[in-house]
């Protein structure tokens, strides 16, 4: 071996010594946050931005996952669908589960308690739906009276999911997507074009109010919704990948960790009114926190 081999191979090996700790080892992983323009849920603009219970609990998650990098990307459903079945390390909050979204998704323990979706009316319309606070929605459907609107691509819990697939037709549903959706559905609802809406109660007092008619609007409780738990849990959604496993075991530690915190609760029971929080921190002791995998 010549000498000016053996001095460059020296010279080498001492740059790589030096250098190689400038070559991060562990590197963070990521995490694509999807979002949507969905008040109360999230909020991006205006007053209360950044506000939205799913907002906030985004915020503790992240805070309580320092060993990756975050980002956060507003988009409809259906390019939140894209970026989970392409396999992109992207992650929602929020989001019922169902076994269609099981195919391309990794889901949390439950991420929230919300009370389930119900029917939002105009007052005005109470008696074509029977002047009842609490109605069977496939009675509804199957008469094709009455037209509901509801969200392309977004789920409302596995029973109503259900009902609306099984009864829905061009008839009695009015299939919307789009940004704003709760405030576009809200404005057909006082312009007439709908009879009613599904949505959550906290939606409902949300865009009711942001609109001014909150004396004019009220809910029905939808009966299939009714003692079931498993209608009132939302889940962290992760792409079903090898990294989305990963993400979904880091995100269950945290949210075992944070679910108890007055912090974490105060996210969701803020858009409640008052008269209903005592039900509800029973409720979310009792069924909640007690579901841990």
């Amino acid at each position: 071996m010549s000498l000016v081999f053996r001095h460059f191979r020296v010279f080498f090996i001492i740059a790589i010594a030096i250098l190689g700790p400038s070559i991060p080892s562990d590197a963070k992983d990521s995490i694509g946050w999807l979002e949507a323009t969905a008040p109360p849920f999230f909020i991006h603009e205006g007053q209360y931005k950044g506000q939205g219970y799913e907002d906030q609990v985004t915020d503790i998650i992240i805070e309580h996952l320092p060993q990756y990098t975050h980002s956060r990307t507003i988009a409809n459903i259906t390019r939140h669908y894209y970026e989970f079945e392409q396999g992109h390390k992207v992650c929602n909050v929020g989001l019922y589960k169902t076994p269609e979204r099981e195919k391309f998704m990794y889901f949390s323990i439950p991420s929230f308690f919300t009370y389930p979706t119900v029917l939002i009316i105009d007052k005005s319309k109470w008696t074509s739906f029977g002047r009842t606070k609490q109605v069977k929605l496939e009675d509804i459907l199957k008469s094709k009276k009455l037209i509901i609107g509801r969200g392309e691509n977004r789920s409302y819990g596995k029973f109503v999911n259900e009902v609306l697939n099984r009864y829905g037709t061009k008839q009695n549903i009015f299939a919307f997507e789009g940004q704003e959706l709760s405030l576009h559905f809200f404005k057909m609802l006082k312009l007439d074009r709908l009879d009613g809406l599904i949505g959550l109660p906290e939606e409902a007092m949300y865009q009711a109010e942001r609109l001014g008619i909150r004396d004019q609007i009220m809910t029905i409780d939808i009966e299939e919704n009714q003692g079931n738990p498993e209608s009132w849990f939302s889940y962290v959604a992760c792409s079903k990948t090898e990294w989305g496993r990963k993400a979904i075991e880091d995100i269950n530690h945290v949210l075992i960790e944070q679910r108890p915190s007055a912090r974490y609760r105060a996210t969701y029971e803020r858009w409640l009114d008052e008269s209903s929080h005592e039900g509800y921190r029973e409720l979310y002791e009792k069924i909640f926190l007690t579901v841990t995998r």
